[in-house]
């Protein structure tokens, strides 16, 4: 949801189709993170992956993991939070891969 300063309600900006695992979908986010463009970037925890809504999309898009969750480089196991450093790297909570 984002609250705009004043507003009487927010606005779903990503996920808000129910619980599952669709591009519409969330299971448990536990971090978001907007960057300067306005994209925002969900940990998505129980689907093990990083959603990436841009500003008035209709769907989000997979940007890692979401394909398992035995601790290669391209997975995650319950993803808990993320940042961008000033270079525009992402970096990941992977709390399942510790």
């Amino acid at each position: 949801m984002k609250w705009v300063e004043g507003a009487k309600e927010g606005v779903v900006v990503a996920g808000g189709q129910g619980e599952g695992n669709g591009l519409t979908q969330l299971s448990y986010p536990e971090g978001v993170v907007v960057d300067e463009l306005g994209t925002v970037y969900v940990a998505d925890r129980v689907n093990d992956r990083i959603m990436r809504w841009t500003k008035g999309a209709t769907q989000g898009s997979v940007i890692v993991g979401g394909n398992g969750r035995e601790g290669q480089s391209n997975q995650l196991n319950r993803p808990f939070g993320l940042s961008f450093d000033r270079h525009g790297n992402l970096y990941v909570v992977d709390y399942g891969n510790h």
